[in-house]
């Protein structure tokens, strides 16, 4: 079977005028705009060929790796408290929470941007994507915390938005229809990056300390991503001469939009703890700092599998994405109240990891549909995921500072949360369970919330 589809003339025109709908009744397919140099010629088509897969491939592998690296920094955390210049610091979550929360709260800023100069994705990714590796060399040097915040923080999530909003907008191109899918599988990357992560790192640490680690990382992501850079193609050629794109900003007046949004918010304020905190968790009741690692990577594997059917379910028109969100945070709320909270032993935490990471991750699968969910317009849709993006990223920035004022100052033994624990995993528990109730509520309510198609 031919991998590329011819367009015609009047097939061009077309597709300026209208949004085609697919086999879904909400799921838009999103218009083609290509100059008039590419009358006559071929297009990759959507939704499969090698061209879509090679994207999507290496979507996946810049996912797994450069955002798998940030995903894992609860090793670091529970090195870094562990060291002399460092311990006497209650906010050393910073430094992880920063640089995961840039790449959040700068998502509609970097929409806007990739939207508008889309000829420029190219240049986006190659200036993003050496200031990440940079920032860790830098941050292998640095001997303070305000050293680290500012180079494995805010340098490396500042490098990681200007490269990665224009390979997700290249993904978009290729994959439409099956969007929930693409987007799924690309999410989980990181989780199974994070079932070698922890372990990686964490044995590194332990024999090399973080200056030799941190180079070592950087080497290592420089050598498997760069040589992929040239492979990350647009499906749709834009011409120097084409005008900046606007994006449709109506679905602000949507009410379903900000349902979503306050689902998400609640969901980032809660969702940070468990895997930044479950290695000190360990740790605090007796356990190695390998099973602190070990507790992260299967973490990571049922978040694999978690967005993998998160985001195939999100894409199958009977079932309401509202429901598939509720349930996600529903479960994860009680999975942190009961086999978090109450866990003493190394086998109830293998249980919370595995729940948590299923259902909680789970729900980050679904942002792709969300966007079509509150507007059909491919720009707007897109601008609606990078705002999605906000109320986790806002979670995520608070979860550094946040931590700091909820950890206790002494342990006990056998308490809920061991005690120095506790206030974080309510907060925790509480944010994900409101999360859980916003939609659910507005559906009820008959607010305009529909059945998330």
């Amino acid at each position: 079977m031919s991998t590329v589809t011819t367009i015609t003339a009047h097939e061009l025109q077309e597709n300026r005028r209208q949004v085609s709908i697919n086999e879904h009744d909400n799921a838009p397919t999103f218009p083609l705009e290509p100059t008039e140099a590419s009358l006559g010629h071929s297009l990759p088509r959507v939704d499969g060929g090698k061209e879509a897969w090679r994207v999507l491939i290496i979507a996946f592998i810049f996912e797994a790796l450069l955002w798998g690296f940030s995903l894992s920094f609860g090793v670091f955390q529970d090195y870094y408290s562990q060291q002399p210049e460092f311990q006497d610091s209650a906010f050393i979550s910073v430094i992880g929470t920063v640089a995961s929360g840039l790449s959040y709260l700068a998502a509609p800023v970097m929409v806007s941007i990739v939207r508008r100069y889309a000829k420029y994705r190219t240049v986006m990714i190659w200036v993003g994507w050496p200031i990440c590796i940079l920032s860790l060399l830098a941050s292998s040097f640095a001997t303070t915390l305000g050293g680290l915040v500012a180079t494995q923080g805010v340098l490396y999530g500042l490098g990681f938005i200007i490269f990665y909003y224009p390979i997700l907008d290249i993904l978009r191109e290729y994959w439409v229809t099956r969007l929930g899918m693409a987007f799924g599988l690309m999410c989980s990357a990181s989780g199974l990056a994070g079932t070698i992560f922890p372990f990686a790192i964490e044995t590194s640490l332990r024999k090399y300390g973080y200056p030799t680690t941190l180079r070592a990382i950087a080497v290592g992501l420089c050598v498997l991503t760069g040589p992929l850079i040239p492979f990350l193609r647009p499906r749709v050629p834009v011409s120097a001469t084409t005008a900046p794109a606007r994006t449709d900003w109506s679905f602000l007046h949507n009410p379903t939009f900000w349902l979503y949004s306050l689902s998400n918010l609640a969901m980032g304020l809660g969702y940070f703890f468990p895997s930044l905190y479950i290695p000190s968790y360990a740790t605090a009741n007796g356990m190695t700092s390998l099973q602190g690692a070990l507790l992260l990577t299967l973490m990571s594997i049922a978040q694999v599998l978690g967005q993998m059917t998160f985001g195939y379910l999100s894409d199958q028109p009977r079932i309401p994405l509202p429901f598939l969100a509720g349930s996600s945070m529903l479960i994860s709320s009680l999975a942190v109240y009961t086999t978090w909270g109450l866990a003493h032993t190394f086998p109830v935490l293998a249980a919370f990891a595995l729940i948590f990471g299923f259902f909680g991750a789970g729900y980050t699968a679904l942002w792709g549909r969300m966007g079509t969910a509150v507007s059909s317009e491919p720009s707007a849709a897109f601008a609606a995921f990078g705002l999605l993006n906000v109320g986790k990223g806002i979670g995520n920035l608070a979860a550094g500072p946040l931590s700091g004022a909820l950890l206790g100052k002494g342990l006990e033994v056998g308490g809920y949360g061991v005690g120095r624990f506790a206030a974080v995993v309510l907060f925790s528990g509480t944010c994900l369970a409101v999360s859980a109730v916003v939609l659910p509520l507005g559906f009820v309510k008959n607010i305009g919330l529909r059945q998330g198609r």
